[in-house]
């Protein structure tokens, strides 16, 4: 049969079933009535009329005969081009417990590789931070007391020379900070690696640091007004994409740990070991 042939054979049209609002009137009828319970009897009656009057459309719709509406055929040379494949592979999961569908992620890296990864990353971020404080600060200590001066009340209000000496209490409370952030965020980086795609340590990498520096640039005045007003931004980015590629390369270096949503049921429920292939 010739492509004429076949064209000639289509029908003119489709017939499908016509939109209708009416279901979500009376969805959002029914919510008005469940609201007015605790609110007012009010609400209620005018839930109960909404509802009534999505009811009565909605049964107008399909009863006595349903309503539909003309799709037109369009001729095959004025269709869309169809998709050509890509020939780029990709990667499939495999079947679950009784053939369900795997939840991505289908491997998970450990805590305590964000644990290692985060403190990694921190070492990297700090020996940037001092690079910054010996290049354009002449002191290693510059960028310690401005971390330090959202704990230490007498470094928030520190002159510029002040900020450039050591100061015991500055130094250790910012030690203590720089280690706390540095640890969480490493567990953070060990949650999120496994849920980006091929080279997720690259793009969590860039991403995430970008994020929370536009956060952080938003909350600065609040959480730390000195590293807000003496903050030198570039090099801020600069250490935390520094901090997350870091991070997220070792976080992804680590080993892999699959999930137990592929295990049968007795096996997560501890009552028999998973079955190895």
């Amino acid at each position: 049969m010739s492509d004429n042939e076949k064209e000639s054979d289509l029908p003119s049209h489709i017939d499908l079933p016509a939109p209708t609002m009416w279901p979500m009137v009376t969805a959002f009828g029914i919510a008005l009535m469940a609201t007015g319970l605790v609110t007012n009897l009010a609400v209620s009656v005018t839930g109960f009329a909404i509802a009534l009057a999505g009811a009565i459309g909605w049964w107008r719709d399909v009863l006595p005969s349903e309503k539909h509406e003309h799709v037109p055929v369009l001729p095959s040379a004025e269709r869309t081009v169809p998709v050509r494949p890509s020939p780029a592979a990709v990667e499939y999961l495999k079947f679950g417990e009784m053939g369900h569908r795997v939840r991505v992620p289908a491997e998970i890296h450990p805590y305590s590789s964000g644990i290692k990864a985060g403190l990694a990353g921190g070492g990297v971020m700090a020996a940037l931070a001092i690079l910054y404080g010996i290049v354009k600060q002449g002191s290693i200590w510059y960028p310690v007391n401005l971390m330090a001066a959202a704990g230490v009340s007498s470094l928030s209000d520190a002159s510029l020379e002040q900020l450039r000496a050591f100061h015991a209490v500055g130094f250790g409370v910012a030690l203590v900070f720089h280690l706390i952030l540095s640890v969480l965020i490493g567990l953070v980086y060990a949650v999120l690696v496994p849920l980006f795609p091929r080279r997720g340590w690259f793009w969590a990498g860039i991403v995430t640091p970008l994020f929370w520096t536009g956060l952080f640039h938003a909350t600065a005045r609040l959480i730390n007004p000195a590293l807000e007003a003496r903050v030198d931004w570039p090099w801020f980015v600069i250490c935390q994409v520094a901090f997350g590629l870091v991070t997220g390369y070792v976080v992804a270096r680590s080993e892999s740990i699959e999930t137990r949503q592929t295990w049968p049921l007795a096996a997560r429920a501890g009552i028999e070991a998973p079955e190895k292939e």
